[in-house]
């Protein structure tokens, strides 16, 4: 899917046009825009300073329908969010999704000041106005990178939340863990429950009373040190990947907590990959993803 659209915030003296009748948007924009070349068109596009129906367009064949409404900004005035530890992927008026980098904690867990995905969001969408809002709708740990969600509502948080199982339709993680994984694929279930004094999660094959947990994997890559697994969730539980590893004698690599040895890579070798859900407004199935890290691969060269 399109990466590349956001909600479209409006800068100082926009233009607006309301489509009559069907046409590509660059055939549209020469025939409202003055007589601007393509070219200049196009370095509209790509600055993204067009905007159909409130959401950012980049693409010069996008097709309009009649009553779509255009609004140009020429002034460049698009705020976009530059952090090393963040990217935007998505947004739009309801949902913010992102790729975090290892390292960044989601929210923070106590009083202190230290910068989070979330500190960081809340920063850049009050920047447009200072009445707006970002809400934590899942977490990664810390040290796993990969794909997060926020909302932009305390109403659209709470629908996610509250439906969660319902409304995500596809999880995926790649895990960089110790040793040969011999079974291709597998299904791991198991209950875990949280010790109150370690804060560790334990898994039992039996039902003591914990959450069930089941977790999909398949073998990707591996040699005689390491294997590079693609892991589905149909449970989302606290630290589930990382305690079913464990328990398969195959802890990710730099994970201490849960039974690992080494770390090649200086890093949790836990990615979250995809996610697909149902939009909560309008109930289409949406997916991201992003590439597996670089350095999950070079150790198979």
């Amino acid at each position: 899917m399109n990466n590349r659209k956001t909600k479209f915030i409006p800068a100082p003296k926009p233009t607006h046009f309301k489509v009559a009748e069907p046409v590509e948007l660059m055939t549209f924009l020469l025939s409202k825009m003055g007589g601007m070349s393509r070219s200049s068109v196009k370095s509209l596009l790509a600055h993204r300073q067009v905007a159909v129906n409130e959401v950012i367009i980049t693409q010069f064949n996008h097709m309009l329908k009649a009553n779509d409404k255009i609004v140009v900004n020429s002034s460049r005035g698009n705020i976009e969010l530059t952090h090393p530890k963040l990217r935007i992927i998505f947004e739009d008026a309801y949902l913010i999704i992102v790729e975090k980098k290892e390292g960044l904690l989601t929210v923070s867990t106590g009083d202190n000041d230290e910068t989070t995905a979330f500190s960081i969001l809340r920063n850049h969408v009050k920047k447009s106005s200072p009445n707006n809002r970002v809400y934590t709708v899942h977490r990664l740990d810390r040290e796993t990178s990969g794909i997060l969600m926020f909302a932009k509502s305390r109403e659209i948080q709470l629908a996610l939340q509250e439906h969660w199982h319902n409304v995500v339709t596809r999880r995926v993680y790649v895990a960089l863990v110790e040793g040969t994984v011999e079974k291709e694929q597998d299904t791991i279930m198991t209950w875990l429950s949280e010790n109150e004094k370690s804060l560790k999660i334990h898994s039992s094959a039996a039902d003591d009373g914990g959450q069930q947990a089941v977790t999909h994997y398949r073998r990707v890559k591996s040699n005689d040190k390491y294997s590079l697994l693609e892991i589905e969730l149909e449970t989302g539980r606290k630290n589930q990947i990382r305690v079913h590893m464990e328990g398969i004698g195959h802890p990710i690599v730099g994970d201490k907590k849960y039974g690992a040895s080494v770390s090649p890579i200086g890093r949790l070798g836990l990615h979250a990959r995809v996610l697909a859900f149902y939009h909560p407004i309008t109930l289409e199935i949406v997916s991201f993803e992003t590439p597996v890290p670089r350095d999950f691969l070079h150790l198979f060269h």
